[in-house]
């Protein structure tokens, strides 16, 4: 299959490298010099060598705040077949795109990002299948997503918007909060520092992506909970409640539980 990656950043350079072998590949990249590194792909920086090349798949890795013109941008390139494809984390006016453009597609999100995941282990981490999509695109990427060892998980749009809410906005803003409070340490102590790695990736991350996650509209029932949740435990802590605090950790210990027991 001929396969063109759109970005040639950290996702778009490991797709190329986890596709280039058994598949002709290409990337679109308009600066030459994030395509250094690139190898046994063809490197195209205009939309006439994308018309020569004639992809069957696009597969859209640039930042999530262009994904939608990127697409806008190499539609008039592309055959009428061509099969469309994002890997967006934020997944924002992409349904109304595709079923306005009329193209075939299939929508996928790896749950996982070069900041804190092991690109060559991933059988712990997830990915997202778009179930709205094209039949033979969502059978491409599960066979390529079974092959990394991910646990693949069939969601629409609307199920996606709702689960990235909770696993991503939660631990973002908990993250949020532990940074905007937090005074430097000379001598850290181990959570702190392991707190502060956390941070480190997060805060790494485009701000637009950050954004567009805590926009999400299913967001803002999250953190309500956490500010539920801090309201009891200060409560607690002002009242010295040695009883209260006993239960209050043994109701967490217990919403955890499960989670916790299939950490290795």
């Amino acid at each position: 299959m001929r396969i063109l990656v759109l970005g040639a950043g950290k996702m778009g350079s490991f797709f190329l490298d986890l596709l280039s072998f058994d598949h002709e590949t290409a990337v679109y990249e308009k600066d030459p010099m994030r395509m250094r590194f690139t190898y046994n792909c063809r490197r195209f920086t205009t939309l006439e060598e994308i018309e020569g090349f004639s992809p069957e798949l696009v597969i859209n890795a640039v930042t999530v705040k262009y994904t939608i013109s990127a697409f806008n941008e190499v539609l008039p390139h592309l055959p009428k077949d061509c099969i469309l494809s994002d890997i967006a984390s934020v997944k924002t006016g992409l349904k109304d795109f595709y079923e306005q453009c009329g193209r075939r597609y299939v929508s996928t999100h790896p749950m996982f990002g070069p900041t804190f995941a092991n690109l060559q282990q991933l059988s712990e981490e997830n990915a997202i299948i778009i179930s709205e999509g094209d039949y033979m695109g969502r059978i491409f990427f599960k066979d390529l997503y079974a092959r990394l060892g991910l646990n693949i998980y069939e969601y629409t749009f609307d199920e996606h918007d709702r689960t990235v809410a909770y696993s991503l906005s939660i631990p973002f803003v908990s993250t949020f909060v532990f940074a905007a409070v937090m005074k430097h340490q000379d001598a850290p102590g181990t959570t702190f520092k392991r707190h502060m790695r956390i941070a480190k990736g997060v805060l790494n991350e485009d701000d637009y992506l950050l954004q567009e996650i805590l926009f999400n509209p299913y967001t803002g029932g999250q953190v309500e909970q956490i500010r539920s949740e801090l309201k009891d435990l200060l409560d607690i802590i002002n009242r010295k409640d040695a009883d209260g605090m006993k239960a209050y950790l043994a109701k967490i210990r217990d919403n955890v539980r499960r989670d916790i027991e299939t950490i290795k």
